[in-house]
């Protein structure tokens, strides 16, 4: 009777054991599944704040490298200006995005495919900035070689320019007629017209002067003027009633006399040249000097007693 009675007792007590073993194992497997689901979010949180962290890092280096591109001085297209703006306004949004804090997986992958394109945007860009970069260095490098040229050529179309004017120079020197022997007649002229030699002041009107040219292959042939210098016995020059000027050796000059006369190149032909004195003769050395095509021509004197 006595062990019938223990039986029961002893069951139930084990079956309330048994249950709270259960109720113990359930919160312990839920304390788990719980600590395993907020150290997964955790970890969620830390991976998203860890790429927003690299993909800044990312952006900033993207940025420098479009800084970098454009430190050359180089003249920008419009569309690689537009292209550059568009870069930099993206930068500016994706800064956004990511300062405004938590990102959601699906947005986070949406910024790395942007910061993706962007990073071939400025990769392409910076190969086309060198392009042209290359191409203003090829073009400068022909722009100088073409001064260079050009400098070359005016250098020497100026050295010859200066060599031709030299010859020129010379030329119209050599072409210069130019006197052989000349003399200095002292004229008498009668009230009847004639004329005669003297050698004294008082008696003389006027000076004849003879001439011939010296042979000139190369001088022009026909009419060439002919001027006439005349100083008195103090060293004055008499001048013509016009006081006109002529340039002859480089120099602007006054003449006493001037006319013309006709070049062939006759072997000996002589020339005569009359010059009449406005005023009396006085006595001493007369000096005369002829000037032609630029040139003085020759000098001779004569002396008046």
């Amino acid at each position: 009777m006595e062990n019938t009675q223990y039986e029961p007792a002893t069951r139930k007590d084990s079956n309330k054991v048994y249950f709270l073993i259960l109720v113990i194992v359930a919160l312990l497997g839920t304390n788990a599944y719980l600590f395993f689901k907020d150290k997964k979010a955790s970890d969620k949180i830390v991976t998203l704040t860890d790429e927003k962290s690299r993909m800044e890092i990312e952006i900033d280096k993207i940025e420098a490298e479009l800084d970098k591109a454009n430190t050359n001085n180089v003249k920008l297209s419009s569309e690689m200006k537009e292209n550059q703006e568009l870069a930099r306004q993206k930068i500016n949004e994706l800064r956004e995005e990511l300062r405004k804090g938590k990102l959601t997986q699906g947005q986070l992958a949406k910024a790395q495919e942007e910061v993706k394109q962007l990073r071939y945007f400025v990769s392409k860009y910076t190969s086309d900035l060198a392009g042209l970069q290359k191409k203003n260095e090829a073009l400068i490098s022909e722009r100088d070689s073409l001064k260079t040229t050009v400098a070359n050529v005016s250098e020497q179309a100026s050295r010859l320019e200066q060599q031709n004017s030299e010859l020129n120079s010379k030329v119209k020197v050599a072409a210069a007629l130019k006197s052989g022997a000349i003399n200095i007649t002292p004229v008498k002229v009668r009230n009847n017209g004639k004329e005669t030699e003297v050698s004294r002041a008082g008696s003389a009107k006027k000076l004849r002067i003879s001439f011939t040219i010296a042979d000139n292959p190369i001088s022009e042939k026909g009419m060439h003027d002919i001027f006439v210098r005349i100083v008195d016995p103090t060293g004055n020059l008499i001048v013509s009633d016009n006081g006109s000027l002529f340039t002859a050796d480089g120099d602007d000059l006054q003449y006493t006399y001037k006319t013309a006369i006709e070049f062939d190149n006759a072997q000996g032909k002589v020339f005569n040249i009359d010059w009449t004195n406005p005023s009396s003769f006085q006595k001493g050395t007369y000096t005369v000097i002829l000037y032609s095509d630029g040139y003085t021509m020759g000098t001779s004197k004569v002396n008046l007693k």
